[in-house]
């Protein structure tokens, strides 16, 4: 454990790095923690936290500067965040896509980072389903989903069916099917297939299948705005090797939509750090994230890209009001 000097000393230089980017001196630190210490009181404990892997020496420097580790005990533990005094523009409630997309753009404009937004997860959910008749054994599916967005898809079938076994087929599946999951439907439409003849059944199997991944793939998964904040800020643009490695993490998408679904199941912000774990891919990252609701329900993760200097009070509270209104405009929406 720390003694309260130690702590002061170390929130004092987190603070002066974020601040400045230069490795911080006893000398610097002595005065930016306001202590009435001698310069090589300072240098023991400067010593004992880099022995305890808080703060570390680069190559060519006396100063120190914070590591993972660091940032973890100084966020957990000696960050103190400001309620007010953040300027932030409502989102107006529009299709989810759009809320989503200015949300993203909101994050990163006020962060001056990356700004990433997890789209809602969706169940494979339909209201309204149609066929319609293109050519011999070709038709057309048309699925409405229950926020009215509507898709098209052309299914194949073995068979060929008239307009009026595709209006019959259509009215069962909307009378006993509708709100359901298409999943659910598949596994019901298994059991109640002795209902039906044999060829209507199978046409709706068809369509079903065809709904399901249409339904999935009905949106991006995540939504990026900003990678070019990162072009000004030292820790990237003085550093070609890192640059490239966080606009491949941008350009995959896969290792975000991981980070955030594992964000999603926390309460409130969470704070990922570079090199703290493998949730991070590398060290000179840190996401600020946090959930985001529809009627009280919890269905995807918002959040900043920045390096590990960045101002974590700020961004917290850019995350959470954020967050807020990302629930408030698509809630208001239904």
């Amino acid at each position: 454990m720390l003694d309260d000097r130690a702590k002061l000393l170390l929130k004092a230089l987190v603070e002066r790095y974020i601040a400045d980017g230069q490795p911080v001196g006893s000398r610097t630190l002595s005065r930016a923690s306001g202590l009435d210490l001698s310069p090589a009181t300072i240098r023991n404990v400067m010593s004992d936290l880099e022995e305890l892997g808080l703060i570390a020496s680069p190559h060519t420097s006396a100063g120190r500067i914070p590591t993972a580790r660091g940032y973890r005990l100084f966020v957990d533990t000696m960050l103190t965040v400001q309620r007010d005094g953040l300027d932030t523009p409502q989102l107006r409630p529009e299709q989810p896509q759009k809320v989503i997309a200015n949300a993203a753009h909101l994050l990163s404009n006020l962060s001056q980072f990356v700004g990433v937004v997890m789209a809602p997860r969706r169940t494979s959910v339909f209201r309204h389903i149609e066929f319609l008749r293109l050519s011999e054994r070709r038709f057309l599916v048309i699925i409405v989903s229950p926020e009215g967005d509507v898709q098209n898809r052309v299914i194949f079938t073995d068979a060929d069916y008239s307009q009026s076994q595709l209006i019959e087929a259509a009215n069962f599946l909307n009378a006993h099917y509708a709100g359901l999951a298409m999943e659910q439907v598949r596994e019901r439409l298994k059991s109640e297939v002795d209902l039906l003849r044999g060829e209507i059944a199978a046409l709706m199997q068809a369509a079903v299948t065809v709904s399901s991944e249409v339904l999935s793939q009905a949106q991006d998964e995540v939504v990026i705005s900003g990678e070019r904040n990162l072009l000004s800020v030292s820790d990237f643009s003085s550093d070609m090797g890192n640059l490239r490695r966080a606009f491949d993490l941008f350009e995959q998408k896969t290792q975000i939509l991981r980070l955030l679904d594992i964000s999603s199941q926390a309460e409130g912000v969470r704070i990922y750090i570079g090199g703290e774990s493998q949730v991070v891919p590398f060290e000179e990252l840190s996401v600020v994230s946090a959930p985001y609701e529809v009627d009280g329900k919890v269905v995807g993760t918002l959040g900043v890209i920045g390096p590990t200097r960045m101002p974590y009070d700020k961004m917290i509270q850019i995350v959470d009001i954020t967050s807020k209104l990302v629930s408030n405009a698509l809630s208001y929406r239904k």
